[in-house]
């Protein structure tokens, strides 16, 4: 299973395509579980791009834990939740962050 990810150019902040739009959390994020979905994914990603809204564009794995998307790699956790020193900062703060 993948998801696409980037980051906003204006702020750096890092989103998750979902539902038709870019969202600031990871919940909602819409799902490939195939090649034409992933494909899909990308094209999204590489449009997003193409007009300066997005950079860092990828599309990332991940697992269904409890009914929450958890990306596989570390680093994507990390950008899915905040800073690992702090938790009264970043997306875990909000309590929004898987």
């Amino acid at each position: 299973m993948k998801i696409l990810t980037a980051n906003r150019l204006t702020d750096g902040e890092c989103l998750w395509w979902g539902k038709g739009a870019w969202n600031e959390t990871i919940e909602g994020a819409d799902i490939a579980a195939d090649k034409e979905a992933e494909a899909r994914l990308e094209a999204i990603g590489r449009e997003a791009f193409a007009v300066n809204f997005v950079l860092d564009v990828a599309v990332i794995d991940v697992e269904l834990v409890d009914g929450s998307i958890r990306p596989l790699r570390l680093r994507e956790r990390i950008r899915a939740a905040g800073p690992t020193v702090r938790n009264d900062l970043g997306k875990q703060a909000r309590g929004l962050a898987a």
